[in-house]
């Protein structure tokens, strides 16, 4: 590289550089990336927003509760509705307040 001439100017170093630093970013992210796929942890069902395929309505309300989504106020309030219409479906009618 040295021998015909100047040699290599400023740009051809930094070409030079720039390439083996983007080399060498490549061959430390493709291995970093082989070892996560290959070291992976067996995923639970107790994570974050896992939960049993058969949940009730009730649990998800609660689980909404739990994570603060809604207040105590609510909660209760659907709690109630879900309780009081078991059975009625969705055609049951308006509910008067009382």
């Amino acid at each position: 590289m040295f021998w015909y001439g100047r040699g290599a100017g400023g740009w051809g170093l930094f070409a030079m550089t720039m390439s083996m630093v983007v080399f060498w970013a490549l061959i430390i992210t493709f291995g970093v990336l082989l070892y996560r796929s290959l070291v992976r942890p067996v995923k639970d069902s107790g994570g974050f927003g896992a939960r049993p395929p058969d949940a009730s309505p009730e649990q998800l309300l609660a689980e909404r509760f739990a994570r603060g989504e809604i207040d105590e106020d609510e909660y209760r309030r659907r709690l109630s509705v879900l309780r009081d219409d078991r059975g009625g479906g969705p055609g049951a009618g308006p509910r008067r307040a009382g």
